[in-house]
């Protein structure tokens, strides 16, 4: 990818259109923004090898472009409203606008472009939808004040994060559904506090890395390639559904923290019921983690009699087993770091 010089200048504009939605103090900014990521986003998906990156990059555009829309539409009512005294109900446009942003991020109930279009992308392409474009969504919803609707949201990611990633066996629709449940503790967390909300997404985007950066490097769409690889390296394997079970938020590893701290102040918000919707969700994604992860760590499972060398640079596995080290190992850091502080 960085070989490529227009694909730098594509992913450069990109992080300038969602710089300028999070410091913009409009709302027009703020779609001016986020207009300027979607159109330097699209390029960045089409791969001209692959058909289905096009397809992908297609429907991207159209649910962004309805969204981007809805944004500016109800932008202008608003704006009439304060400049020309037009007796609009305030609660009304900002519902309009949250849900347009929702949308925009795939949030449940308006998440149904968002696992098809990951089926038809690369992994790093993956990646930046599951962690950069999801900033300036949040941001935004950060400023509306509709509690309502947002915990109809909540409730239903995390609902369809859980459920819809049963049945799946292609890795890409699998991390999609785990994105949306997760979508749903952060919009969850972004209902407490902000700092809540940043702590959150930089655990999750660390964890979304290591696993995708594996996926990548192996190139593993599907669940059987997961299970027919690594044979001569059992280490590999070990440590990749170790990053599994951090992701779906597995105690002791660094996965559980966020959750941990959202656990904690939703407790201290008496908000039991929400609560306990989000931990059995979570169950469900780590049962479904967990049955994937079972045969690695069966000792009868079967393996091929051939082993699959693989080409393995020597400093893509130094930055993978250092990330590891830290998805593992994490939670027991941080403790000890604060028990020494």
């Amino acid at each position: 990818m960085f070989n490529n010089s227009s694909k730098i200048l594509f992913l450069t504009i990109m992080i300038i259109g969602t710089m300028i939605t999070v410091t913009s103090n409009s709302w027009l900014g703020a779609w001016m923004g986020l207009e300027i990521n979607l159109l330097s986003f699209i390029p960045l998906l089409s791969d001209n090898n692959n058909l289905t990156s096009t397809e992908a990059s297609l429907k991207y555009f159209l649910t962004q472009a309805l969204a981007s829309t809805v944004l500016l539409f109800s932008s202008i009512i608003l704006m009439l409203k304060n400049n020309m005294n037009i007796e609009i109900n305030e609660s009304f446009t900002s519902m309009i606008i949250m849900s347009a942003l929702l949308l925009k991020m795939g949030a449940a109930p308006f998440h149904f472009w968002f696992p098809n279009m990951m089926e038809g992308l690369t992994w790093m392409n993956a990646l930046m939808l599951m962690t950069w474009q999801k900033i300036a969504p949040l941001m935004l919803i950060s400023y509306l004040n509709i509690k309502n609707l947002l915990l109809i949201s909540v409730i239903l990611s995390v609902i369809v994060g859980a459920i819809g990633g049963l049945n799946q066996t292609s890795l890409r629709k699998l991390m999609a559904f785990s994105s949306i449940n997760h979508l749903g503790w952060m919009l969850m967390s972004l209902m407490i506090s902000e700092s809540v909300w940043l702590i959150y997404f930089m655990f999750y985007s660390f964890l979304s890395f290591i696993l995708t950066f594996m996926f990548n490097i192996f190139k593993l769409f599907h669940l059987n390639q997961l299970f027919s690889w690594f044979m001569n390296s059992k280490v590999l394997k070990f440590t990749l559904f170790m990053n599994f079970l951090s992701l779906g938020g597995l105690p002791p590893f660094l996965g559980f923290l966020p959750k941990w701290l959202v656990i904690q102040e939703l407790t201290f918000c008496n908000q039991y019921f929400t609560l306990t919707i989000m931990m059995m969700s979570t169950l469900i994604t780590l049962f479904f983690y967990l049955r994937i992860c079972y045969s690695a760590f069966m000792l009868n499972y079967y393996e091929n009699n051939w082993t699959i060398n693989t080409q393995f640079n020597n400093m893509n596995t130094n930055l993978y087993l250092i990330c590891t080290f830290f998805s593992i190992f994490g939670l027991f850091l941080i403790s000890l770091f604060f028990f020494m502080l």
